[in-house]
């Protein structure tokens, strides 16, 4: 039987935009730990085989702010802009990528982990990790609109645009905080993606090398995928056309490749030390895996199948990769560049 998510009864109001936020708790850290994996696992003692990453430089935009580490970004591909959580600095840079300027520096968010923005509302959303809250951004004028208490620990986030809903995961408290992205906040564990063929949650569950698989309309947990030949699964990104799921294991340096069909690890490929942060684009059938080594690796898929097509050193404190679908440029924020001083890479893929 599936194992259902306790919905608590009580339904708080946030001032004048009226929010609503529900917490739910998702007890994926609680789960009965998979049946013993035959492979070791041991964590990578140094990199893969250096392969050109063969991408092209293509501007260096200075950012705001102290060298303190940088977490996820969120691109609005139509406007051109980009939302950058600066952890250290306890803020969210927004830079217009057309114009190659900064256009704003949005403080009071402590420990800024996730950010997302939904291009349709005109939101931004952010984990205020030191704090255990969201936040929620107006992206026309950087005004935060409304915030409110999530699991401990909030991180990454996905957007589940059937019930219009932000799920983040709490890293720390083991659950999923789910927001009413029409009118108000609310989730907990990992890093966490949306399905959209089925309309499902996937959620990366540090610690018990498995995912677990969440049905939206339930908000019960219908499925517990082992990941063998991981350790300490982090990374997730979705290639929705050819039902994959791509998994980083941090732990042991590891990509797996999943059939979100038939459940089934299909491939382990090798990528830097320490993955972090996945950027899929459809259009290019391309993904990126930066790593907190700095190291990046760059994965073609064709038939269901991956190729390492770059893996390499691209620069230190580059573990957090945005990328563009429309133009297949891809986007770092590094907090010490060529100067010393933090900056945006941007770079253009291969020909």
């Amino acid at each position: 039987m599936p194992t259902r998510i306790d919905r608590p009864a009580r339904v708080r109001v946030w001032a004048r935009t009226h929010f609503r936020l529900v917490l739910i708790s998702v007890l994926v850290l609680a789960i009965t730990a998979a049946s013993a994996v035959g492979l070791a696992l041991t964590r990578r003692g140094r990199q893969p085989a250096p392969v050109p990453l063969g991408l092209q430089p293509a501007a260096t935009i200075p950012l705001p702010g102290d060298s303190s580490r940088f977490d996820y970004a969120s691109l609005d591909p139509q406007r051109g802009l980009l939302f950058i959580a600066h952890l250290g600095a306890g803020e969210v840079i927004e830079v217009d990528v057309h114009t190659r300027q900064v256009v704003r520096t949005i403080t009071d968010l402590p420990g800024v982990h996730g950010v997302l923005v939904l291009p349709e509302t005109h939101r931004v959303y952010a984990t205020a990790t030191d704090a255990n809250q969201m936040a929620v951004l107006d992206e026309d004028t950087g005004t935060i609109l409304s915030r409110g208490p999530t699991g401990a620990y909030p991180d990454g986030m996905a957007y589940d645009p059937r019930h219009r809903t932000v799920w983040t995961t709490n890293e720390a408290g083991g659950s999923e905080t789910v927001l009413d992205a029409t009118t108000g906040v609310g989730g907990d564990a990992g890093n966490v993606a949306y399905d959209r063929a089925t309309g499902q949650m996937l959620v990366a569950v540090q610690g018990r090398n498995l995912v677990a698989v969440i049905d939206t309309n339930t908000a019960a947990i219908t499925r517990r995928v082992a990941l063998p030949g991981c350790d300490h699964d982090h990374g997730l990104a979705i290639d929705d056309a050819d039902r994959l799921a791509f998994i980083a294991c941090d732990g042991n340096a590891t990509l797996l490749t999943l059939d979100l069909t038939t459940w089934r690890i299909l491939e382990h490929q090798p990528v830097g030390q320490d993955p972090d942060v996945l950027a899929y684009d459809p259009g290019a059938h391309r993904l990126y895996i930066a790593a907190e080594s700095g190291w990046l690796t760059i994965l073609d898929v064709h038939d269901r199948r991956t190729t390492v097509t770059g893996s390499n050193h691209l620069a230190d404190g580059a573990h957090v990769v945005a990328v563009d679908p429309d133009t297949h440029r891809s986007y770092y924020p590094v907090p010490h560049a060529g100067d010393g001083h933090p900056a945006l890479l941007v770079f253009d893929p291969h020909p």
